[in-house]
């Protein structure tokens, strides 16, 4: 037990750099969800067109155009949740392999150490089981979505007509940031791998992984064009 617990142990640099990771991850994910007032994320202003796009859709005839977007934004989630578990079986049969293990840490100048490699291993599979778990959610939301689009009466003046059209939107709009939610874990999960290079390497690669995110919810050029009136 001793023996196997010293294999699994991690020196004091191994263990910065997953706390780096670990916190990034979650930092850079709560505040694309909840930014600041004066400055709202993409996330937060796409959670606005959502509601908007609802709301047009009460009065949208016929509506074909807004089924066929749904069936898009399903069809996305599939893809991923499809990737995700091609990715996981890889990974697990990875670490089913130690020899491949301990050659792929020969060939990048690292320790031997079979079980140490399937550690860094280990955690890219946790972060691809969260995003597949977030994209099948997802898959199921936009699915409900559909169902509540479909049953918002044609007729406008019909009392339901937008308190559903405002369900929908709001099922919608959950089902994105479980979307999103799946897409951070890729981005951190692709972070995760440069554990095989060192704890230098995943320090630089969670920092690098941050910097793009907060850049694409904060100050990219699509957000410029969102908050253009």
């Amino acid at each position: 037990m001793t023996s196997l617990f010293a294999t699994f142990s991690l020196d004091a640099l191994d263990g910065i750099a997953l706390a780096v990771l670990i916190l990034t991850w979650a930092v850079t994910g709560w505040l694309a969800e909840h930014p600041p007032a004066s400055r709202p994320s993409v996330s937060a202003l796409m959670a606005g067109y959502r509601r908007e796009w609802m709301r047009q859709f009460v009065t949208r005839s016929p509506r074909i155009f807004d089924a066929n977007i749904i069936d898009s934004l399903r069809q996305s989630t599939a893809f991923f949740a499809s990737a995700s578990m091609i990715a996981i079986g890889g990974g697990v049969a990875l670490i089913g392999n130690v020899t491949t293990l301990e050659g792929l840490a020969h060939d990048l100048t690292l320790e031997a150490a079979g079980v140490r490699v399937e550690l860094k291993i280990i955690l890219v599979l946790v972060f691809l089981a969260n995003a597949l778990l977030k994209f099948v959610w997802a898959h199921r939301l936009f699915g409900y979505c559909a169902i509540l689009m479909a049953s918002v009466p044609n007729d406008v003046a019909d009392p339901q007509a937008y308190p559903r059209a405002d369900q929908a939107a709001e099922i919608n709009i959950t089902a994105a940031k479980s979307f999103n939610r799946g897409l951070q874990s890729i981005y951190f999960a692709l972070a995760a791998i440069t554990w095989l290079l060192g704890p230098w390497a995943l320090i630089g690669a969670t920092v690098i992984t941050c910097f793009v995110l907060l850049r694409r919810e904060f100050a990219s050029l699509s957000r410029e064009v969102m908050l253009a009136r």
